[in-house]
């Protein structure tokens, strides 16, 4: 049986279509994923502490791998007050750079009187390199062996703090790592990778085979077992759905706890500033860290 000549012109144009897509998420994918250079400019410039009435410290931290990376931090004054405040490894989310939660430390830093230690990854802000899963899982554990080798830092109780990617980033750091951590916080991550594309990217889910940036987290926080987990859902998340961070806080098995908080009206983005979010990182920290 013959197919009609526009049939034909048909199966190669969709052909032509699928493999052009296959070729772009597979090649493309760390660039969409890892977007250190939005919003325009965050490759160029990085706020300071400074401007935000924080302690001014750069520390330019070396990778396994040869990659340097600009990390700030902010020790409370007076080596006694240090060490007996918590430190917080912020690990930001997948746009910007640490300049741009700045803010976020200067509430953790001032007003719940935490150490704070946060970094830009490879391919962000004025870090070299590119980023990679791999990549982002060496540049974590390269400011968690700072922290270690600190003089002051290493004497304290250690939180990781994750913002969406920085969530999975938290989940595999303090799961190969947990007798170095005393509690951990994330905030709308996502269950993986290859399930979070049919909802960004709808007309790749049949294509998520190709995808090699996996960030499982939803297996890997089931290797974590002792440390306390803080779990902050925002309910209008547009980019990744509610129902990521329920089932995240359902696989966890922590015998050191799981502390649920919801925000009704936050989105991806704004859940920083919604009502009680800061109030409930500081009960967290006081009844599984401080009070610990």
């Amino acid at each position: 049986m013959l197919f009609p000549v526009y049939f034909v012109y048909f199966l190669i144009i969709l052909t032509v279509i699928t493999v052009g897509l296959s070729a772009l998420l597979y090649i493309y994918q760390c660039d969409i994923l890892y977007a250190g250079f939005f919003p325009p400019g965050s490759r160029s410039a990085v706020a300071r502490p400074g401007q935000y009435g924080l302690p001014d410290k750069e520390e330019i931290l070396v990778t396994k791998d040869g990659v340097r990376l600009r990390s700030y931090v902010l020790i409370q004054y007076g080596d006694n007050v240090a060490i007996q405040s918590p430190t917080v490894l912020c690990l930001h989310a997948h746009t910007g750079n640490m300049g741009h939660r700045l803010p976020i430390a200067q509430v953790l830093y001032k007003r719940l009187g935490y150490n704070v230690v946060m970094l830009s990854y490879r391919g962000y802000g004025l870090s070299e390199g590119n980023a990679t899963e791999k990549g982002l899982q060496i540049d974590a554990q390269t400011a968690l062996d700072y922290i270690k080798r600190h003089p002051i830092l290493k004497h304290t109780k250690l939180v990781a703090y994750g913002q969406s990617l920085g969530g999975a980033v938290a989940t595999h750091l303090v799961a190969r790592n947990e007798d170095k951590f005393d509690a951990m916080i994330i905030e709308n991550t996502f269950l993986s990778i290859p399930l979070l594309i049919p909802h960004i990217f709808p007309p790749m889910r049949h294509l998520v085979y190709l995808c090699h940036q996996k960030w499982r987290s939803y297996k890997t926080i089931q290797f974590i077992r002792r440390v306390p987990i803080l779990f902050l859902s925002s309910l209008k998340d547009e980019l990744v759905p509610p129902f990521h961070m329920a089932k995240l806080h359902k696989a966890a098995e922590t015998s050191g706890g799981k502390v649920w908080r919801d925000f009704e009206n936050g989105t991806h983005n704004d859940t920083c500033m919604q009502d009680g979010y800061f109030e409930a990182i500081g009960e967290f920290i006081r009844d599984h860290v401080w009070e610990a």
